[in-house]
């Protein structure tokens, strides 16, 4: 066993990179609100995570190997942040928290709504939406025509925002 871990535990050693306040939540925008840049991930967080919090957990992120950051050619001092292979596999356990805390915790509509549809759409959704995100991040090739999962999850999320205001 390494030293730098408390043991080789595999739930330890994930709760070791995933297990903090904020990791889980900074991969889940890129992830589901495909938030790429600092500003976006900080201006558009529903938790209002402070920008220094950020900056340390995209640093740890992109040292762990879950996301890489690149310069983005539009702008000097902007980067583009993205999910490698690793962040990606975590599609399912995303899909499993969010049914979860469905039914076990008191959820808004708007915000569970993406959680409902990842938990009926079962694995066969989980992976054609590891597919896209591979297409968006890893720069993996998509057939014509394959349609979009983030933008069914997004359009349901508009959806019961819309709703709700209607009827406010």
């Amino acid at each position: 066993m390494d030293d730098a871990h408390r043991s080789g535990c595999p739930i330890n050693l994930t709760l070791e990179v995933l297990g903090d306040r904020w990791s889980l939540i900074v991969i889940r925008d890129i992830m589901f609100g495909n938030r790429r840049h600092f500003r976006e991930l900080l201006q558009n967080s529903q938790e209002r995570i402070a920008s220094n919090i950020l900056a340390d957990r995209l640093r740890r992120l992109v040292d762990r190997g879950l996301l890489t950051r690149e310069d983005d050619p539009s702008h000097k001092q902007k980067a583009i942040y993205s999910l490698t292979e690793m962040a990606i596999q975590l599609v399912p356990i995303f899909a499993h928290m969010g049914a979860w805390g469905r039914r076990h915790l008191p959820v808004s509509e708007e915000l569970s709504i993406r959680a409902e549809l990842l938990e009926t759409g079962g694995a066969e959704l989980w992976d054609d939406f590891m597919d896209e995100l591979r297409a968006k991040h890893l720069g993996k090739t998509l057939p014509a025509g394959t349609p979009s999962v983030l933008g069914r999850l997004t359009e349901a999320y508009l959806d019961v925002v819309a709703r709700k205001a209607k009827s406010a």
